[in-house]
């Protein structure tokens, strides 16, 4: 995939992550674009330790939206 088609789909996942997540985003689009790819990243290793995934295998969009929301609900509770 293309470094464009990553920073959308990293995009789309973050956007769908603060929606989910209840509360202030006071932050900007370029954080929440990391906060979707981080949240993938997230996902495919998580995954990968509880036997979700195979090694090598990515995070679907569902587990990378999971992944997001989960270090989103991280970086609330340590930024405050």
């Amino acid at each position: 995939m293309s470094i464009i088609g990553v920073l959308v789909i990293g995009l789309i996942v973050g956007l769908l992550a603060r929606f989910i997540t209840p509360g202030p985003n006071p932050r900007g689009i370029i954080v929440t674009m990391v906060i979707g790819i981080v949240g993938a990243v997230v996902a495919t290793y998580g995954g990968q330790a509880l036997g979700l995934y195979q090694f090598g295998e990515p995070a679907g969009f569902i587990g990378s939206v999971i992944g997001a929301v989960v270090l989103l609900v991280l970086l609330r509770l340590f930024a405050d």
